[in-house]
């Protein structure tokens, strides 16, 4: 193949670690992490993804991930659903057997990603400051093995969620079985863990409280894992 022509995708990391996020959280996973994002929230934890990064051949991708081995997959970024070669990347991992994760912003159209992914979706609340971004369509295209996230740094953004949740019917379509799972995720060190856990029994929401359980194991500036 003409590696010059082949369709490629900048890549910032591959690499093998513990699934800090999600139901799927604890589990081994290989992570492809793209460059680039166009968004810019306040709290990123991977900004040093928006930039540089190595060009690499889908066939490359495909063959780092065959090597490690893992059959979990996360396509993640940055953004990866601002690149389109990570639609066909999807499919090709999915195609190989995988059990394939896409962790996206949810500010790009979800629809033309191959229906055996597992959409891991973000709703950017209002801390985040691109909660303008969010592409509302999107939710029409979710099915029962994806999950929508919401990031919250303060009460403020819990109360946003909680009335999309709400507004939106999330929590009706988790409990009917139309969507995997709802997630609440704290700004790192922004929100107390308790408060948010009493906010989320208190309005007996049908969501998962998850940590970052990657940083819990290798600390919060630790890239690569």
């Amino acid at each position: 193949m003409d590696t010059e022509r082949a369709p490629f995708l900048r890549i910032t990391e591959i690499f093998h670690s513990i699934q800090g996020e999600s139901t799927r959280a604890g589990l081994p996973c290989t992570f492809v992490r793209l460059t680039g994002c166009p968004l810019r929230c306040v709290w990123c934890d991977t900004e040093y993804a928006f930039t540089g990064g190595t060009r690499m051949t889908l066939d490359e991708i495909v063959e780092k991930v065959d090597a490690v081995g893992t059959p979990l997959v996360e396509i993640t970024g940055g953004e990866p659903l601002a690149h389109p070669n990570a639609f066909p990347l999807a499919a090709r991992l999915a195609d190989a057997g995988y059990t394939v994760l896409v962790e996206t912003s949810g500010a790009f159209d979800i629809s033309g990603l191959d229906p055996r992914v597992i959409r891991i979706m973000d709703l950017k609340c209002p801390g985040s400051g691109e909660s303008a971004r969010n592409l509302w369509s999107n939710l029409d295209h979710l099915g029962p093995a994806d999950e929508v996230k919401f990031v919250v740094a303060d009460r403020a953004d819990y109360e946003w969620a909680r009335g999309v949740i709400r507004e939106r019917g999330l929590d009706r379509a988790v409990v009917a079985g139309r969507l995997g799972a709802l997630l609440f995720s704290p700004v790192w060190e922004a929100v107390d863990l308790e408060d948010l856990a009493a906010w989320i029994l208190d309005d007996r929401l049908p969501a998962r409280f998850q940590l970052q359980l990657h940083k819990l194991i290798w600390g919060a500036d630790t890239i690569g894992v």
